[in-house]
């Protein structure tokens, strides 16, 4: 069933974040909400290539103790307001440095990141991870994950990103344990799978040897051929001993949809050709930022 396995450490604390605020640099405010950020989750992307001269970043901020933030790129605002849990699309930007900074929102004295942010060529997800909290169980730290939005055939790939503070290192299962698809994920770990389409429920329990841990949460999901996922577990296990009441959840995002317009289907299957997204590479081309 499952394809592929491949685990990477995803803490990279330099310029993490810093390339999320240059998306407001790029956009006006067609189809978002007044902070920038796209209005729903599933228009993340279309596809996965693009120009290899340019990097495609996108924001997501995971820390659950964390205030709604502000972005300022080379001393301009240019994200405000970032709520919990919000991801952006991803953005073309041209590879050089920036100077970034991340405040809460509407306090520029609270600085939680202030740094020269040097950016690459590739597809990113910039994502605020830990606590803020002086007790906190993960300190926080912006991290930097490489995403691979190359089409997985008529297969999905599914990324599992462990964001959860109070969490233990996890087991991800399907089928009562019987289908492995993620092993051992700590918190910071981003591991990516392939499988067929079809509907899953994920069971996700503390990692154990014989990956037979008791079952903590389960989250139903319908995965797409030729679809890429980000999956994130985000929020508390034991919310209510934790600095901020929000409960252990999966927040699940589509990274890159391929559609082949040449294998005799319609064209009418609700993607615009006309509506500034290009059908290829899954980027916005329309300037707009989004």
């Amino acid at each position: 069933m499952v394809q592929q396995h491949t685990r990477r450490r995803a803490l990279s604390l330099i310029g993490a974040t810093g390339v999320i605020g240059l998306a407001g640099c790029l956009g006006g405010d067609d189809g978002t909400d007044d902070d920038g950020m796209a209005d729903d989750h599933d228009d993340d992307a279309e596809n996965g290539a693009m120009d290899d001269h340019d990097a495609g970043v996108r924001v997501a901020h995971l820390s659950p103790d964390a205030p709604n933030v502000d972005v300022y790129v080379d001393g301009d605002a240019v994200l405000e307001d970032v709520p919990y849990r919000a991801v952006s699309d991803y953005l073309e930007l041209a590879p050089e440095t920036y100077g970034v900074m991340i405040t809460a929102a509407g306090d520029p004295d609270t600085v939680v990141f202030d740094d020269d942010v040097e950016v690459g060529d590739g597809d990113y997800t910039i994502a605020a991870l830990g606590e803020l909290a002086e007790d906190e169980n993960q300190p926080f730290a912006p991290a930097v994950l490489e995403d691979d939005l190359s089409d997985p055939g008529e297969d999905a790939r599914i990324r599992l990103v462990h964001a959860s503070p109070d969490a233990p290192a996890v087991d991800v299962t399907a089928g009562d344990g019987e289908t492995v698809l993620f092993e051992d994920a700590a918190f910071g770990d981003a591991a990516a799978v392939e499988v067929p389409p079809d509907m899953y429920t994920l069971e996700v329990r503390p990692a154990t040897e014989d990956n037979d841990g008791d079952v903590v949460a389960t989250f139903d999901v319908e995965p797409m051929a030729g679809t890429v996922y980000s999956a994130f577990a985000v929020g508390y296990l034991e919310p209510e001993a934790a600095p901020a009441d929000e409960p252990f959840d999966l927040e699940v995002v589509v990274d890159a949809e391929h559609h082949d317009d040449d294998d005799g289907h319609d064209d009418d299957d609700g993607y615009d050709d006309d509506d500034g997204h290009d059908d290829d590479d899954g980027h916005d081309d329309d300037d707009d930022g989004y």
